[in-house]
């Protein structure tokens, strides 16, 4: 069995003139580097165009793009997935366990498409 390989998606090569340039890059497997629904939030929430998305009327909302394999973005500043029944938050050196907190449960927080 070959080992999983990682890469870095660098900001600037996915985007000319981002708005937000950090992190810089993420570590992202070969299969993510694929998926056309991660490679547009990320150039949603790196050039601040949310225009696709709203902020959801319910959890119903959040959880349908979880079952279509899209990602929602939350606070404006990390993109969501949901991978063997958690959430996580995708960070510079890859996706990380989503803290359950208050925040979490404010609709206000989300932004869907």
């Amino acid at each position: 069995m070959f080992p999983k390989t990682k890469e870095r998606l660098y900001i600037n090569d996915l985007l000319e003139d981002p708005a937000v340039t950090t992190p810089p890059y993420y570590t992202l497997s070969s299969y993510q580097l694929k998926n056309e629904m991660l490679l547009s939030a990320i150039e949603s929430l790196h050039s601040f165009d949310f225009r696709y998305y709203e902020n959801p009327k319910s959890y119903s909302d959040i959880f349908a793009m979880f079952h279509n394999g899209t990602f929602p973005i939350y606070k404006e500043k990390y993109i969501i997935g949901y991978f063997g029944s958690k959430m996580m938050y995708l960070q510079s050196n890859g996706w990380k366990g989503m803290p359950v907190t208050e925040d979490v449960f404010k609709m206000e927080n989300w932004l869907v498409c």
